[in-house]
């Protein structure tokens, strides 16, 4: 089958996190025998800011990374129904130009024969409502919601036709253990400033543990202000800005433990939906402690494959209790990593994809599924 994905980018992975689940899902779509193609407008910000923070170099580096990915750039002359004509499946991000998401599900309703997705991977339903209600989503097959919560948000708001929970996960063909890599730190963060959206959590959780505990910390991510900094610095611990997403499983590899810290509007808002990264982080096999969040929807084992710190305090002591007994640690790695395993790959979310188009897909596309099932 022939799948176009409508991306705010894929060659971009800064501050841009959705670019890691949908290279894990097209790269497990096209290992799978699909022609699978990305769309990303011209002048995409965080493509932009890629390059102006790191140079030519960084956005070249995705097509050294990811060979099997096919992506393409689209600027105001380009012609979407010609490319729309010529796949079963479009997937639209919901970061993509509201008049784009319009154009498309006309596209849909004037007789295109493709299935047609809406993805949500974002906290504006809660946040910014007016931006998502302002959607044309009419014409969309269905809407794939990466947590439950926001998935009864567009249902209780009357967006969309079908809506359905689809979380992101790890890459499993990136992320893995690299167990021979030497240790050079105790703890790392891998995360972006977060907008104001976490600054009290992640003084709570990561700045202030490292620095009663004293150990040597690192912390990876881009727009930190000038006051983060400084207060990381004060603390102990190492910025060292950007990573590309390839490098990432290194890097979990050569310390010995990492924190989640999720951003607010998730935790008070969309319960149920952790940050991709807790996906990466445990496929790495690296022991993770938790700031609060609920784990609405069984995702993981609380306590088996993560632990839980109710505040600072608690996050201090748990960090020195894992750094400090190497069988803890060994169990936790081993216990998350099998439950990323199980549950959470991109292969898997590609099987529910599948499950998902033989709910919601044309009736060419459901012959065409029906065709593979019985080839099987």
């Amino acid at each position: 089958m022939r799948f176009l994905f409508y991306t705010h980018s894929l060659v971009s992975d800064w501050n841009h996190g959705n670019a890691h689940f949908l290279r894990g899902v097209m790269r497990a779509l096209a290992e799978r025998g699909h022609s699978v193609q990305a769309l990303e407008p011209e002048g995409a910000w965080s493509r932009t800011n890629l390059i102006a923070d790191q140079g030519a170099d960084a956005e070249a580096r995705f097509f050294r990374d990811f060979p099997m990915l096919r992506t393409q750039t689209y600027g105001s002359a380009f012609e979407h129904e010609a490319a729309l004509a010529e796949a079963d499946v479009v997937l639209v991000h919901e970061w993509t130009d509201p008049a784009l998401v319009a154009r498309i599900g006309k596209a849909r309703a004037q007789g295109g024969r493709f299935t047609l997705l809406f993805h949500d991977t974002h906290h504006r339903a809660v946040s910014q409502e007016e931006d998502i209600a302002g959607l044309l989503l009419a014409d969309y097959d269905g809407i794939l919601a990466f947590g439950e919560t926001l998935r009864q948000r567009y249902l209780k708001a009357g967006w969309g036709r079908s809506v359905f929970t689809w979380h992101e996960a790890a890459d499993t063909a990136l992320f893995r253990p690299l167990p021979e890599t030497a240790k050079r730190g105790d703890l790392i963060w891998i995360g972006n400033w977060g907008d104001g959206e976490r600054t009290r959590e992640l003084q709570e959780f990561l700045v202030e543990p490292v620095r009663s505990l004293g150990i040597q910390a690192t912390v990876r991510g881009v727009r930190y202000p000038a006051d983060a900094l400084a207060r990381l610095e004060a603390a102990g611990l190492h910025h060292g800005g950007w990573i590309a997403n390839a490098d990432v499983p290194a890097a979990f590899a050569a310390h010995r433990v990492t924190v989640h810290v999720p951003r607010r509007p998730y935790v008070e808002a969309l319960p149920g939906i952790p940050t991709i990264r807790m996906f990466e982080a445990l496929a790495c096999g690296i022991p993770l402690v938790s700031a609060p969040w609920s784990d609405a929807e069984n995702l993981f084992r609380p306590g088996e494959d993560f632990l839980f710190a109710a505040d600072g305090e608690a996050m201090a002591r748990t960090l020195r209790e894992i750094l400090d007994d190497p069988d803890r640690a060994a169990a936790l790695s081993a216990s998350g990593l099998a439950t990323i395993r199980a549950r959470h790959t991109c292969a898997h979310r590609v099987d529910e994809l599948f499950a998902i188009l033989g709910e919601v897909g044309t009736a060419s596309l459901t012959r065409q599924l029906r065709h593979e099932e019985a080839a099987q």
